[in-house]
């Protein structure tokens, strides 16, 4: 196999920030200490929700297609704008923790004939976390060039070339947020993103553990071949749950439990999951399940 040429770039890197520049894209990463006290509270009362544990309120990464002016970004305020701020409706996947009803019945009378109350979260948000977060066009000039929808075979993200040991440009993850979900499990949303001789493509992972309860996740891939012409976007989101036990029965070694904290595990696991599988146990009715692909078709 031919290698491809490796384009012009340009890297830069100061103690909170790096950035590449291409031919035709800048591609920003800024990795900053966790929020202070004062930074969260200013959040808090942004979003009206309380802050995760561990918030990175000033990461962040940006791509910019200089020519047509188009850009995306990836960051934490607008990540947990998508968290549900009220009490949760049908569709926003609501998660109790599995001793709640135990809980209530220790705290009842066993003899009463009086019938429990339904138990249902009490919080005035979404306490998982969970976001549908997909990044955001954050310019007025991107606009322009919206993503829409497409059934298009050919739009689809080449895994088989992400696949290959090609030369790595220019590499970035930034963590938004993670929490441990009052000892529950944990709640997390990590950005990667690689640029290699022929592409660009970024992962955004959501994860989701709620311990003895389910596994979520919320993938959203964008991918840009530097061969595309007119420049092309694609970008695909996928969302999945699972059964707790479901998942772990995958496990190789039924002792160890240290893949259930792994993401790409789970995010592997649930893929490949039955139907079957995943709806024993652990149907929320979260509007977040399922696969779509968008483009955007940028100008130059």
């Amino acid at each position: 196999m031919e290698g491809r040429a490796i384009p012009k770039h340009h890297v830069e890197e100061t103690e909170t920030t790096r950035s590449v520049t291409l031919p035709a894209w800048t591609i920003t990463a800024e990795n900053h200490p966790i929020s202070n006290a004062a930074h969260l509270d200013r959040l808090g009362l942004e979003l009206g929700i309380p802050m995760p544990e561990m918030t990175f309120g000033h990461n962040l990464i940006r791509l910019k297609h200089r020519e047509s002016g188009w850009e995306y970004q990836f960051d934490t305020l607008h990540a947990l704008q998508h968290v549900k701020n009220g009490p949760l409706e049908d569709g926003d996947g609501a998660v109790k923790v599995r001793y709640a009803d135990e809980w209530l019945k220790s705290r009842t009378d066993p003899n009463s004939q009086t019938p429990l109350p339904q138990t249902v979260p009490t919080k005035p948000y979404d306490w998982t976390y969970t976001t549908m977060y997909e990044g955001h066009i954050s310019n007025e000039e991107g606009l322009r060039y919206p993503f829409i929808k497409t059934q298009d075979p050919l739009h689809a993200i080449p895994m088989a070339e992400l696949q290959r040991h090609d030369p790595i440009l220019f590499y970035a993850q930034t963590l938004l947020f993670e929490d441990e979900l009052h000892d529950n499990g944990s709640s997390s949303l990590l950005v990667r993103l690689r640029v290699m001789p022929g592409c660009i493509f970024l992962l955004s992972r959501f994860t989701l553990r709620v311990d003895q309860v389910l596994f979520r996740a919320f993938d959203t891939r964008i991918y840009h071949s530097f061969s595309s012409s007119p420049p092309l976007v694609i970008k695909e989101v996928i969302g999945l749950e699972a059964p707790y036990d479901a998942v772990k029965q995958r496990l190789e070694d039924p002792e160890d439990l240290t893949p259930l904290t792994d993401s790409t595990f789970i995010a592997n696991t649930l893929s490949s999951m039955s139907p079957q599988e995943k709806q024993q146990g652990a149907n929320t009715g979260w509007r977040g399940i399922g696969r779509k692909v968008e483009v955007a078709t940028l100008q130059t």
